[in-house]
């Protein structure tokens, strides 16, 4: 087989290399198409754009595969834990037990924020959305840490073990006081003692003279959540964090431009749109099947089904819908927005319209009843998505550092406008 592709424009012929990655994905490669025909490519949202080189994560969406650095994610998140995965995702290999105490232990002793940092938060608004301090106060953190903010490539590199550790330790901090400051308590300190999800929670729902007790399993419902999220290919947001590392921007300013496109309502906002439309079902008074209807009619938007990238069933979404069963059992609850859930998820797994447009559950359809569950608001979901995906952002930035070849991400475009015009003095218009 040739390993090139051939382009004509006009009566010119132009070849170009075949790229081939290691689950063979093709790819032309056209990084001289503009220097040697004078023409660019038109891909309007990069749909068929390969934007970078990537050993992170692979995705194939028409069999519904996610591997983060080879690894099923249905392996992961059997045998592993948000924080294993992580130091997998970031550093490219499993653990050893050493390696793996020396990563947990770096997190958890930096846990707590500079007090400074307290005051800052007091600055804010009472009003300020949990996606905006989060970004804000990632920019910040990275002043009380220079050396690992200096956007000196060679000395944010040589400070990246810690930068990674300290972020991912302090990000869940940061949300807890955020959510804190909005509900108008007190902020309460990280404890070295609890795990990764459990401190969280912790720090979220403990009260000065009772601490939160996790009787139901949440913080392992939440771990697997995380984990789940860990990395995603080169979404949005991850495009963005390395759009903006490429620049030479540090890490801390990379990751808060990633919870910035994290932000939108297309990307980080779809589980809490999954719970809002599961509740004005439930309010309706339907179960769920006059709302399928309504939705196949086009009356009505059905939210957490289908995705950009997967053409089968989303596989995180079945991992994380048999845990909210075993969850919401724990806890004694019984949800009526789970059983409206299910008959959606029912709807769409046997119903001819929805097999046909290939229409599944994604993995934002049931994690939105898990985050309810443990009792954490709507309006910070996109900030547990945030958390979640920290571990990938941060994979991301250090690929883009690490190549000492990468270039500025620079896209063309093609101009619309309107051509040459002579200036009109102000008096004469």
């Amino acid at each position: 087989m040739d390993n090139t592709a051939t382009i004509n424009i006009g009566d010119k012929s132009f070849t170009y290399p075949i790229i081939t990655g290691t689950e063979n994905e093709n790819a032309v490669d056209l990084r001289k198409l503009r220097a040697e025909t004078g023409y660019i490519t038109f891909d309007e949202g990069y749909g068929n754009t390969g934007s970078c080189e990537s050993s992170i994560t692979y995705i194939d969406g028409e069999k519904g595969i996610l591997r983060n650095r080879g690894y099923s994610i249905e392996d992961l998140a059997k045998n592993s834990t948000f924080l294993e995965t992580s130091y997998l995702i970031i550093y490219g290999e499993l653990p050893t037990e050493t390696e793996l105490r020396a990563f947990k232990s770096k997190i958890s002793s930096n846990a707590v924020i500079h007090t400074n940092m307290h005051t800052t938060f007091d600055g804010l608004s009472a009003n300020a959305r949990p996606m905006a301090i989060l970004s804000s106060m990632l920019n910040v953190l990275g002043c009380y840490y220079p050396q690992m903010a200096s956007n000196n490539r060679e000395q944010d590199l040589e400070f990246f073990d810690d930068a990674a550790a300290l972020l991912i330790s302090k990000v869940r901090t940061i949300a807890a006081m955020a959510y804190r400051k909005e509900v108008g308590l007190p902020f309460v300190h990280p404890r070295e003692d609890l795990r990764y999800a459990e401190n969280f929670l912790h720090m979220m729902f403990s009260e000065p003279y009772k601490l939160f007790e996790d009787k139901a399993g949440l913080a392992d419902a939440l771990d697997l959540f995380l984990l789940l999220h860990a990395d995603h290919e080169q979404n949005c947001s991850t495009s963005t964090v390395r759009m903006v590392a490429s620049s030479g921007a540090n890490l801390f300013a990379s990751v808060a431009a990633g919870v910035c496109a994290l932000w939108g309502p297309l990307h980080g906002g779809a589980n809490a749109a999954v719970v809002r439309m599961l509740q004005q079902i439930h309010a309706s008074g339907d179960d769920g099947k006059k709302f399928i209807e309504e939705a196949k009619a086009g009356k009505a938007k059905l939210m957490g089904f289908g995705h950009r990238v997967y053409k089968n069933y989303d596989p995180r979404a079945k991992i994380i819908g048999e845990t909210v069963d075993k969850v919401l059992g724990k806890l004694g609850v019984s949800d009526p927005l789970l059983d409206i859930a299910h008959n959606l998820e029912e709807a769409a797994l046997n119903d001819e319209y929805f097999i046909e447009r290939k229409l599944y559950p994604n993995v934002d359809f049931y994690s939105g009843i898990i985050l309810k569950a443990a009792g954490i608001p709507v309006d910070m979901f996109t900030v547990m998505f945030a958390i979640g995906r920290l571990p990938g952002w941060i994979a991301n930035w250090k690929e883009i550092a690490s190549n000492t070849q990468s270039r500025i991400h620079r896209p063309r475009q093609i101009y619309t406008g309107p051509n040459l015009r002579n200036y009109v003095p102000l008096a004469e218009r």
